[in-house]
């Protein structure tokens, strides 16, 4: 039986990652084989390989996949800059925290895609629309996160530093933000997870290039397996980010390792 949390083999881990990710591309290729669902509803993996064969060769992917990564990218980063000392405050100072994180918390709820009409008439209809859009579906929740990461420092280590005459600047210099770095880092890595879930959002935006572009437009045209490619791109674009953010903290934090 296993035990909770508790670590495996490196080789094993990464066999059970394997199977997880090729057992339901089997199992889709199963169903398309078979032959009982109509292929403009779920086209094989082979038509879909085809299609992104033909998206690179013929339909300019890389350029789609450059502006889609950019536009990610640069939503996700405007929301750190400024979530990131924000969420600081908030977490630090219970003053700024009622200030605050109602609000915060009010506006988190509201669907970033009825933002669309104002972003339109406030930004217009250029890059800075769809960086808009990403900006606002992340910025609230990375926001509230990194203010909880901040808040899960242990009061016992902010009260030795007080002991020993750390001023309050000193503390958060220090203290505070040397110890919520690694769950910085994590808040990071999901939140841009999150961007990338507004990308078709934010592409509904007047744009004539992207990712989510074109599996709007193939949409239209009812090229199924075209969306199943943008969706895989995707995914696998995703997927290679958070795996950097994931070295990346390992290398930053050694001895959190058991913990990715």
């Amino acid at each position: 039986m296993l035990a909770i949390r508790q670590a495996i083999p490196r080789g094993v881990y990464g066999a059970l990652a394997v199977a997880g990710l090729l057992l339901p591309l089997l199992t889709w290729a199963l169903l398309a084989a078979l032959g009982r669902v109509d292929p403009v509803f779920l086209p094989g993996p082979g038509q879909v390989l085809e299609r992104i064969r033909s998206w690179a060769l013929d339909d300019n992917l890389l350029a789609d996949t450059g502006i889609s990564v950019m536009r990610v990218v640069a939503g996700w980063a405007l929301s750190a800059l400024i979530a990131l000392p924000l969420g600081l405050f908030i977490g630090t100072w219970r003053a700024v925290q009622a200030l605050l994180e109602p609000l915060t918390d009010f506006i988190r709820y509201m669907p970033a895609v009825a933002f669309i009409p104002l972003v339109m008439l406030w930004v217009g209809i250029d890059e800075g629309a769809k960086v808009a859009i990403i900006f606002i579906g992340t910025f609230f929740q990375m926001v509230l996160m990194v203010a909880e990461d901040v808040r899960r420092v242990p009061m016992a280590q902010i009260e030795a530093a007080q002991t020993m005459g750390a001023t309050r600047t000193e503390i958060v210099e220090k203290v505070i933000i040397p110890s919520a770095k690694p769950a910085l880092l994590d808040t990071l890595r999901v939140t841009m997870g999150w961007a990338w879930t507004y990308l078709v959002v934010a592409e509904l935006v007047a744009a004539n290039s992207g990712l989510g572009f074109a599996i709007l437009k193939a949409q239209r045209f009812l090229q199924t397996d075209k969306i199943f490619a943008g969706i895989l791109l995707i995914g696998l674009i995703g997927l290679a980010i958070d795996q950097v953010f994931r070295l990346v903290h390992r290398r930053a934090f050694p001895w959190l390792k058991g913990r990715h």
